[in-house]
């Protein structure tokens, strides 16, 4: 069964053969297979999933339920640039609530989206653990402290002009 999502070539299929083949006799390997699959093609579309179904004889609706269960996969694929917005205690109380709306307001795209550019997403998580830097932003990796609304226009602008310089 060959992917039809577009831009999803041979060789991605290639690679989550061989996950499959060293977890297909395995018991309890499909969490694995499921990671490893996202880790290959940045996300776990439809056709995706069918393809493991399909290769590891489980139920679709098993494999759905797995992936729509666990907040660590995604059906979406995902911008080259992740905001996560900890809406934790602490972040929430001094204001991550705003920065979120500011985010997606600049973006024009809400939580669980990917701008058309495919350039950034919007993430929402309950706690990063940087309850002192409150309220906090991770921006793929790198964690942002102390923010108010009026610094999300610059953190847009410096991620592209870091991009439109990479182009050059």
């Amino acid at each position: 069964m060959a992917c039809t999502c577009g831009g999803h070539n041979e060789a991605l299929f290639a690679q989550l053969d061989k996950v499959i083949e060293q977890h297909k006799d395995q018991r309890g390997s499909l969490i694995s297979v499921l990671h490893k699959a996202q880790g290959i093609f940045g996300y776990l579309p439809e056709e995706v999933q069918a393809y493991i179904a399909e290769k590891m004889d489980i139920p679709l609706s098993e494999i759905y339920g797995v992936v729509t269960f666990y907040a660590l996969f995604t059906m979406n694929k995902k911008g080259k640039y992740t905001f996560n917005v900890c809406l934790g205690t602490a972040c929430y109380v001094k204001g991550s609530g705003k920065l979120l709306e500011k985010l997606q307001e600049e973006l024009g795209i809400g939580v669980g989206e990917t701008t058309e550019d495919g350039l950034f997403s919007i993430e929402c998580c309950r706690c990063v653990g940087a309850c002192g830097l409150a309220p906090v932003i991770t921006i793929n990796d790198k964690v942002h402290g102390h923010l108010v609304p009026e610094d999300i226009p610059a953190l847009i602008a410096e991620i592209k002009a870091a991009e439109a310089a990479e182009q050059n």
